[in-house]
């Protein structure tokens, strides 16, 4: 008979949902359905024009100018809707920095017991 003792089976290390640099973030934007995107989380937009033009709106440069989130994104709307026969699409560009700096402590604050 061996004197060994038994060895304590390992635990798990605690993993971290970690998404630090800019690629992770952008690859879970790609990932997710966005039906509606806070003003404050949009860098721009890009209206396409059935006449093959695009219209783009500056946003992140609006709100910087000091433009009232909620009063730009109902100038937005009433635009867009009055164009609504001219526009074939629109495109949003997301600011991976403002989605980080709201959802990480979010994620860290939900994961922190795990």
């Amino acid at each position: 008979m061996s004197d060994q003792k038994p060895k304590k089976p390992r635990q798990a290390k605690s993993k971290r949902l970690n998404l630090n640099t800019k690629s992770q973030w952008e690859s879970i934007l790609r990932t997710v359905e966005k039906k509606e995107v806070p003003i404050q989380m949009l860098n721009s937009l890009a209206v396409n024009l059935k006449d093959g033009s695009t219209v783009d709106i500056n946003v992140k440069e609006l709100l910087s100018e000091g433009h009232d989130p909620d009063e730009l994104e109902i100038l937005i709307k009433q635009k867009l809707k009055a164009l609504d026969d001219f526009i074939t699409d629109i495109d949003f560009y997301i600011s991976v920095a403002a989605v980080r700096q709201i959802v990480q402590p979010a994620t860290d604050e939900i994961l922190k017991n795990l």
